[in-house]
């Protein structure tokens, strides 16, 4: 379905559409109408209650974008941080340090952080 995430929603076939271009297009609606009840499924009743009337994913996704995109860069920020500023705790487990490294890392892949070989 994450195609109806990149993509404003095709115009609407004409009488003189081929079957393929039916075909893509129903597709298309079809994987949108469940990648918005994923959406609005996860968000808060607030957010939902003003999203659902946006026709597609892709417009609700947008505007999410718009009211928490900063705050996405300040998540990055601290997960950052938190991850270069960890040490390892004299006596714990070894284990439990690893977690929370992985965990971290995993937290900054998907705010879509860029950890390259120089910040390794």
């Amino acid at each position: 379905y994450k195609f109806v995430l990149d993509e404003k929603c095709p115009e609407k076939p004409g009488d003189d559409a081929t079957d393929d271009e039916q075909k893509a297009y129903q597709k298309w609606i079809k994987a949108d109408e469940m990648a918005r009840c994923y959406i609005l499924a996860s968000i808060s009743n607030v957010l939902q209650n003003q999203h659902q009337s946006m026709k597609s994913a892709y417009d609700i996704l947008e505007n999410l974008k718009e009211m928490f995109g900063d705050q996405n860069r300040a998540a990055k920020q601290t997960a950052m941080k938190a991850l270069l500023n960890t040490k390892m705790v004299e006596g714990s487990s070894v284990r439990d340090h690893v977690l929370k490294m992985m965990s971290l890392l995993n937290e900054l892949e998907v705010l879509g952080a860029n950890i390259d070989k120089d910040t390794q």
